[in-house]
């Protein structure tokens, strides 16, 4: 397995890495720990998580039980933000709740400590000021070992950033952004402030919501039970433009004897910042797959050649 720094910190991560919002719903406690093993003996040393997983706490719980003693060979990410309650400060990034939220997955995850906390989404009825200095106060208590953001836009990361240094106080390491070959809207200027800043960039549906699995095939009906039977995310990316591109992914990784969820993972793994790809999986063989693309190193004209096709040249 490949390990790369997380951002500017001093920590490594794998190049790929485990989400986990599937656990504790579509994956129970006794699979999740199953996943989370079978990423281990990869050498897969990334999880992220989020408070709300699972029915708002069951990914954060089911994790506390598959990592038990465990937690030396773990760098964990969760995230706070989202409602967890009914009540009025249930939400968002007060100090208030973002204080009680980093408590409370404690208690679910059953350790003393968090490696990596992020920020979900931006939340503008918060000052930046508030939301910074708590983070800032986590990490130097202990909970929190490094802070990071989910979903913001250039200017808010970079915002973030800047009245953290101009106070002297902890800053966002990592983004994690939407990111695959079908949707690169973070390449305008995203990339370019986290290149400068060497903030880390952590995609998550590396692979279009299976769409760049290459499972779905065109003008047949998605297979029964798969996501994309339900799901309008997975249904817009089926096209004619995209399965056109899907074509000529498909045979360049095939030629290669790689699957086409190895090719998105690793055409991730080649751009700017990218430190570990947030590859989900609801069963051990799916991880094993996972891994595999850490392997495969892409070449600048095999590179030029996907984005030729992706950018419509060819």
């Amino acid at each position: 397995m490949e390990y790369r720094k997380l951002g500017r910190a001093g920590v490594n991560v794998s190049a790929v890495g485990v989400g986990c919002n599937q656990f504790g719903n579509k994956v129970d406690c006794e699979g999740t720990r199953a996943i989370a093993h079978r990423a281990l003996d990869l050498g897969l040393n990334f999880f992220d998580t989020a408070d709300v997983y699972g029915n708002r706490g069951g990914s954060e719980e089911c994790l506390g039980e598959a990592l038990a003693g465990e937690w030396q060979r773990v760098v964990l990410a969760t995230k706070g933000r989202s409602r967890m309650g009914e009540g009025p400060n249930d939400e968002g990034v007060s100090r208030y709740h973002i204080l009680n939220a980093v408590e409370a997955s404690l208690r679910r995850l059953k350790t003393d400590h968090i490696d990596l906390y992020q920020i979900h989404s931006w939340d503008d009825g918060t000052p930046i000021e508030e939301m910074m200095r708590a983070l800032d106060d986590l990490v130097r208590t202990g909970k929190v070992r490094y802070i990071g953001a989910s979903n913001f836009t250039a200017w808010q990361l970079c915002r973030s950033n800047d009245v953290a240094e101009m106070m002297g106080w902890e800053s966002f390491v990592t983004l994690q952004p939407e990111y695959h070959m079908l949707e690169r809207e973070i390449e305008r200027e995203v990339i370019p402030y986290c290149r400068w800043a060497n903030v880390g960039i952590l995609p998550y549906f590396p692979l279009a919501g299976g769409f760049l699995t290459g499972k779905y095939q065109r003008g047949e009906a998605p297979p029964p039970g798969s996501r994309g039977e339900r799901s309008p995310y997975v249904q817009k990316y089926l096209t004619d433009a995209n399965f056109d591109i899907l074509d000529k992914l498909r045979a360049f990784a095939r030629a290669r004897g790689r699957t086409m969820g190895e090719l998105a993972i690793a055409w991730l793994l080649s751009q700017p910042q990218v430190c570990s790809v947030i590859s989900g999986a609801t069963r051990p063989e799916q991880v094993t797959a996972n891994a595999a693309a850490a392997g495969w190193a892409l070449s600048p004209d095999e590179l030029a050649e996907i984005r030729g096709w992706l950018e419509g040249k060819f």
